[in-house]
């Protein structure tokens, strides 16, 4: 009899993405690993339990994949991630389709609840939570071989009244330098010249372990590694961003001018009750040194609006932030009431018919900063990294866009090129958020 087949549905952001990544390498020895769900025997639903409509997508995912057990070969469904961390138990009683449960620190128990329920049925449940363990190992990644996630640190300690990821994902640890070094070495090795640096707050990184932090010494060592050539910080929050983090990013050319900080508002008022640790002149002043220092320098942010309290006086303020400022990339979240947070229990709760209309507010304002923006960069030439070809354009990312989020470069080229090179672009056109151009020859191999 041949190895049982097994695959993974991976749902929510890129640090569940890593999770996914480490299970299939795990899994990889003893299962044969397929991407089709209709080829598995045992298929595994890694899901997200941050806000409602992450909940109900688990939900809906982990009953559609359960149709694969009377239409296709699937003889085992397992749930796992930050829904099951969250409610497991409730989760086993309440849906009989799923066949085993592991929470987010519980991946070495797969073969165990695998081989019980293929031996004599039993449905096992594993979520305990360790506060000292971190998910690591050998990783199948599932992005293209050219860009890749790299986690730095597991949990969080600034407990945001809104957010429930401390309590599912525990207090903030940092990996040692010398095994995300040796895991950037291995992902070079294989292709990757992009190393995407994510945590729940990357600035963080090393206060922990070392005293101290060190994230831009741990980016200046990876810059080292010979073959990265792009390296991308992901989730800085404004308070923890440093002096020697700034100076890094502006002067280390393998590094990115690209910077995704978080802020969630700016209405004092608000960031208070958010319990954030910064306030409205701190962002903008960390915000003014971030540009002065690093030049060309990309600001991403997200928000969230319809927090439980938010004035129209909150929220028009926060407009006029967002006009004055001109973040180049901006993300809008309506705020998720979830159980087991301080916000959840605050009065003056916001209507979703606000919270929708103050969400396309901010995105309208976005749009046309974005579009303005954009047209700045017509007859600019940038570095892009291929991604592929749609029939008519080819197109790809330059330093300013993260992959999934920000946007792509689209240009013409009528020579063939490889996933994963770098040609430089001239942009001759531009959208609210893409770019249009044309190859300069000369780049291309």
């Amino acid at each position: 009899m041949g190895k049982l087949k097994f695959g993974v549905v991976s749902l929510g952001c890129d640090k569940n993405r890593v999770d996914s990544e480490i299970i299939l390498g795990n899994a990889k020895d003893n299962y044969e690993i397929v991407n089709d769900p209709k080829e598995a025997d045992i298929i595994l639903v890694n899901t997200c339990g941050f806000i409602e409509s992450s909940k109900q997508e688990s939900i809906n995912t982990i009953l559609e994949m359960s149709t694969y057990k009377k239409n296709y070969k699937c003889k085992m469904l397992i749930a796992t991630g930050c829904l099951t961390q969250r409610y497991g138990k409730e989760l086993m009683e309440l849906m009989p389709e799923i066949d085993g449960i592991l929470g987010v620190n519980s991946y070495n128990k797969l073969d165990e609840i695998i081989t019980d329920f293929f031996k004599n049925g039993e449905k096992e449940i594993y979520c305990n939570y360790s506060d000292v363990n971190i998910n690591e190992g050998k990783r199948i990644i599932t992005t293209s071989t050219y860009s890749a996630y790299l986690r730095i640190a597991e949990g969080c300690n600034n407990f945001c009244s809104y957010c429930i990821i401390p309590k599912i994902r525990g207090k903030y640890r940092s990996r040692r330098i010398e095994d995300i070094i040796e895991e950037a070495e291995n992902l070079v090795q294989n292709g990757t010249k992009e190393l995407i640096l994510i945590a729940q707050d990357t600035s963080r990184y090393g206060v922990d372990l070392y005293g101290k932090k060190l994230i831009h010494e741990l980016i200046n060592k990876i810059s080292l590694i010979n073959g990265v050539e792009w390296i991308r910080i992901m989730y800085c929050y404004p308070e923890e961003i440093t002096d020697e983090l700034i100076d890094e990013i502006a002067s280390n050319p393998k590094v990115c001018k690209y910077i995704d900080m978080p802020i969630q508002h700016i209405s004092d008022d608000i960031l208070k009750k958010m319990c954030r640790k910064t306030r409205k002149e701190e962002i903008i002043e960390k915000i003014t040194l971030i540009k002065k220092k690093v030049n060309g320098i990309a600001l991403r942010t997200s928000l969230i609006v319809g927090f439980p309290g938010e004035t129209e006086e909150n929220f028009n303020e926060l407009c006029k932030f967002v006009s004055k400022t001109g973040f180049d990339k901006l993300g809008v979240f309506k705020y998720s009431r979830e159980e087991g947070t301080k916000a959840a229990e605050m009065p003056m709760q916001i209507n979703e018919e606000i919270k929708e209309k103050r969400q396309e507010d901010i995105m309208l304002i976005q749009q046309g900063i974005s579009k303005k923006i954009n047209l700045q960069k017509i007859g600019k030439i940038y570095k892009v990294l291929v991604e592929g070809f749609n029939g008519e354009y080819w197109y790809g990312r330059n330093y300013e866009m993260a992959p999934d989020i920000d946007g792509q470069v689209f240009f013409k080229c009528d020579k063939v090129i490889r996933d994963g090179e770098f040609v430089d672009v001239k942009i001759t056109g531009s959208l609210e958020y893409d770019l249009i151009g044309v190859v300069c020859y000369e780049s291309c191999k």
